[in-house]
């Protein structure tokens, strides 16, 4: 018996028969995405991951190859692309590209974000949308996955410019989702601004008021608790890990990246839990605190992200004790996750953790990897988390906490009912604590103990399989 595959599965079968049929299936399949799917890297990286993760599924139930169930799981339902003609301040037309990807509805209707931002394109749609259908099968809520968004850059708009934006992106949108049908949320360049102008539209053209947009202000739907879940869910899930070594987050030295909801929650239940966190990060750069970021300057970071739309170096103009250090482009790593710490809380953007980076956090002492962001470790850094047996959570289960939370926010809209701070607050431990729960019972029953990357695929891939296989070929 050896460890096998990019991910620690242990697996006699491949040993014995390493060019098997099975094998080359496989491969086949994962040959295919990327010729198909050309110039779409981050979908290839998604679906090479889980590939990889669910190969004893697939040789413990072999009539999922005969219906052709991955063939069949790596194409979405349905993509919408179209065009947003909208005008600036200045009168002239603008035109950005609008998407949704509507992966799989298996298990409940489409659901997942909205992203604006310059780097938006099908393939980085489709990366997230294949991950958000494992995601949200691990909450336990019935919901499908899907992802939309736009490469319309909210930054440096006025409030104008990015309601008539919002505006002419529902005129598309709206005939494509609804409560029972794609119940899309924010995601990066998407918060409680732009919701509000794009449900404003959508209630407009239909002449209802339904939960369609989950993220909403608490005033007129929203759920207490949704601008923190996903950061709180992030911190949640790590002390659970720690609580399985018998530790717990006490005292320790935190790096997060990020700056935005993900990276401010995080940073705040990180506090609650005594912990001492100590950077945070823009596309600009990074800040280090050695003293730790309390709450008074959680605080000016939310005023400054939130309200004054400011970059994150204006932190250490107003506290002296605070380095900053500028983006490199040229480097070839992250100097953010080269400091001496106890845990990483990767909370930006896709990819931002390689290999060196990687070496560095093991280096530095880091033993517990919660992923705030989408997929934001390379392959190669995966590797060397998991060789080095550290405490890692993929995005799919340590940041399923704000879809979590969208889903009971779609609850009590349903309910036309909302709970308290602390009703909301208590479903998300226990829905963070029972994905924690699926991913190790899984890895355990597939031979990869505590290995969370190969639990959350094979858990997340088993419910949405077996919905499948229930509901024929469709």
């Amino acid at each position: 018996m050896i460890i096998n595959g990019k991910f620690g599965c242990i697996t006699n079968y491949e040993v014995m028969h390493p060019n098997s049929k099975k094998e080359k299936q496989m491969k086949s399949i994962i040959e295919r995405v990327k010729q198909r799917d050309q110039n779409e890297p981050e979908f290839h990286q998604a679906v090479t991951e889980v590939m990889e993760s669910i190969k004893p599924v697939m040789d413990k139930n072999p009539e999922y190859r005969k219906i052709k169930i991955l063939e069949r799981i790596v194409e979405p339902e349905r993509v919408i692309m179209f065009r947003v003609p909208w005008t600036d301040d200045k009168g002239e037309v603008q035109v950005n590209r609008g998407f949704r990807v509507e992966m799989n509805s298996a298990i409940g209707p489409y659901k997942g974000g909205l992203r604006f931002h310059p780097s938006v394109n099908l393939g980085i749609l489709k990366f997230l949308a294949f991950e958000q259908v494992f995601k949200n099968a691990l909450t336990t809520l019935p919901m499908g996955g899907g992802k939309g968004g736009s490469d319309f850059d909210p930054k440096g708009k006025s409030d104008a410019e990015v309601m008539r934006f919002c505006q002419n992106f529902m005129a598309e949108l709206f005939r494509h989702i609804g409560p029972n049908t794609d119940i899309p949320a924010g995601d990066i360049g998407v918060g409680a601004r732009e919701i509000g102008y794009l449900f404003g539209m959508y209630k407009k053209l239909k002449n209802e008021f339904t939960g369609v947009l989950t993220g909403k202000s608490l005033n007129w739907g929203g759920s207490l608790i949704r601008p923190e879940a996903t950061g709180y869910g992030s911190v949640y899930f790590t002390a659970e890990m720690l609580a399985v070594k018998r530790d717990d987050l006490q005292n320790k030295i935190c790096l997060i990246s990020g700056s935005g909801n993900v990276a401010q929650y995080t940073i705040e239940k990180l506090l609650d839990l005594n912990a001492k966190p100590v950077t945070c990060s823009d596309s600009s750069g990074y800040i280090y605190d050695e003293e730790g970021i309390n709450r008074e300057k959680l605080e000016f970071i939310k005023r400054l992200k939130n309200i004054k739309r400011g970059r994150i170096k204006e932190y250490a103009e107003k506290y002296n004790n605070a380095e900053y250090k500028p983006i490199d482009p040229d480097a070839d790593y992250n100097p953010l996750w080269d400091h001496k710490a106890d845990c990483a809380f990767p909370s930006a953007t896709q990819n931002e953790i390689n290999g060196k980076d990687a070496q560095n956090l093991i280096n530095n002492g880091v033993k517990a990897v919660s992923e705030g962001a989408n997929m934001p470790t390379t392959p190669e850094g995966m590797d060397i988390f998991i060789d080095n047996k550290l405490l890692y959570a993929p995005g799919k289960a340590a940041n399923a906490g704000g879809v979590s939370v969208s889903g009971l926010e779609m609850s009590q809209n349903s309910m036309r009912y909302g709970w308290t701070r602390e009703e909301v607050d208590e479903r998300l431990k226990l829905i963070m604590k029972s994905i924690h729960t699926s991913c190790i019972n899984a890895s355990e029953q597939y031979g990869a103990q505590r290995n969370y990357v190969i639990g959350a695929n094979i858990a997340g891939f088993v419910k949405v399989v077996e919905a499948m296989t229930d509901q024929g070929v469709v």
